[in-house]
């Protein structure tokens, strides 16, 4: 892999480490669950690698993940108001899956060395990277608010269950249905809060937002010869 992959995995490599001694009591399932993230991870990595991006989608890519981050820093003092989920929502609307989900995933990376790095980062790269790849979706309908508003609903749930389920795998004993489902009724008020938080930037600057990407999008569009762009909407 090139050089970017290998930055952003050494990175996800040493959050991973940073896993607190009580994951390590879970064994098994917690090697798996964590396992499995890092699989879905290094699939988008190597499929974003394989199309040889030119500078002009790498560079979309990074400021738009920067700023997503930098936009998570002020609010942190809110428990779980999430305005970087709108932006990764946005960016893969309308650049498409990958480079939706590499938004995400730089969105944990680099907020997280403001906020803490930790075994959390690899599952929130996974959550808020699924989020951009699977905006796509939203292209099958036309562009409304309420669209926009739902989807943000849904992955304020989705983003939560993610992240639920690895902190059932590392820190809950035994790994039964009802411990599950203790763990994740004590998160409904923080997943609450985030889905009230995507539906309200996602309501309010959510359109606005696509059509400002999609004008940048068709003044600098990348295309391959052949026509495939890596799902970048032309």
């Amino acid at each position: 892999m090139a050089g970017r992959t290998a930055g952003l995995l050494t990175v996800l490599t040493v959050a991973a480490g940073c896993a607190p001694s009580s994951a390590a009591g879970s064994g098994g399932p917690a090697l798996i669950v964590g396992a499995a993230a890092v699989a879905v991870i290094v699939a988008f990595l190597a499929r974003f690698e394989s199309s040889r991006p030119d500078a002009r989608e790498i560079a979309v890519v990074a400021l738009l993940g920067t700023l997503s981050a930098l936009l998570r820093v002020p609010f942190a003092a809110i428990p779980n108001l999430q305005p970087s989920t709108y932006l990764v929502i946005c960016a893969g609307y309308v650049f498409g899956p990958v480079a939706g989900f590499m938004v995400g995933a730089l969105t944990a990376v680099v907020s997280n060395f403001f906020l803490g790095q930790g075994p959390w980062t690899l599952f929130q790269v996974v959550a808020w990277g699924l989020a951009g790849a699977s905006a796509v979706v939203l292209r099958r309908v036309p562009l409304r608010a309420g669209w926009l508003v739902l989807f943000g609903v849904l992955w304020g749930g989705l983003f939560g269950l993610i992240m639920n389920v690895w902190n059932w795998v590392a820190f809950v004993y035994p790994l039964t249905l009802a411990s599950f489902l203790v763990t994740w009724f004590n998160s409904l008020a923080f997943d609450a809060m985030h889905a009230a938080g995507n539906a309200l930037f996602l309501g309010l600057l959510g359109v606005r937002t696509v059509r400002v990407l999609e004008r940048y999008h068709r003044r600098f569009h990348w295309e391959r010869a052949g026509g495939d762009a890596d799902g970048a909407r032309t």
